[in-house]
């Protein structure tokens, strides 16, 4: 399961580093930002009408009493309408980068999202999921990709 992103640095506005206290890393030469899951507060970037926001990775226990406790969902769980019932909306998560098993691999776009608002007024934004491709499977030893913008490994 994808665990965590990097978004090119010149990919993103001056302001977010700033505004959300974001870490800047380097690889190659490159600079990025990392957002992983596994941190104490999880946080991804957002495009959802037409803004860049930054908001929490899913939800944790004690999170929320009506969210799932989890950062991930199914497209199936999407199309179903489950999403639609707790007012969620699809938002498109930029990033560079995925990371699943330990294994960075290439974003052309992004991935798709759901950005929903927890009954805290909290924005939260889940990773939409599909069953891996082969290659996916191969590339991650993961069973579960996220679903990329555009592209399909």
């Amino acid at each position: 399961m994808l665990t965590g992103i990097a978004l090119a640095l010149g990919d993103a506005p001056l302001g977010l580093v700033e505004q959300h206290g974001l870490s800047v890393h380097g690889r190659g030469g490159e600079k990025e930002l990392r957002f992983l899951f596994r941190v104490r507060e999880p946080l991804l970037p957002v495009w959802h009408e037409g803004q860049l926001r930054v908001v929490r990775w899913g939800c944790r226990r004690g999170e929320s009493r009506f969210l799932p406790r989890t950062g991930w969902t199914r497209q199936a769980r999407v199309e179903s309408g489950w999403w639609s019932l707790a007012g969620a909306e699809p938002a498109d998560i930029p990033a560079s980068l995925g990371l699943d098993n330990g294994v960075w691999f290439a974003i052309r776009e992004g991935l798709r999202g759901l950005l929903v608002a927890d009954e805290h007024g909290v924005g939260r934004v889940f990773v939409v999921c599909q069953p891996s491709s082969h290659c996916y499977r191969i590339m991650t030893r993961s069973t579960w990709m996220p679903v990329l913008i555009g592209e399909r490994i």
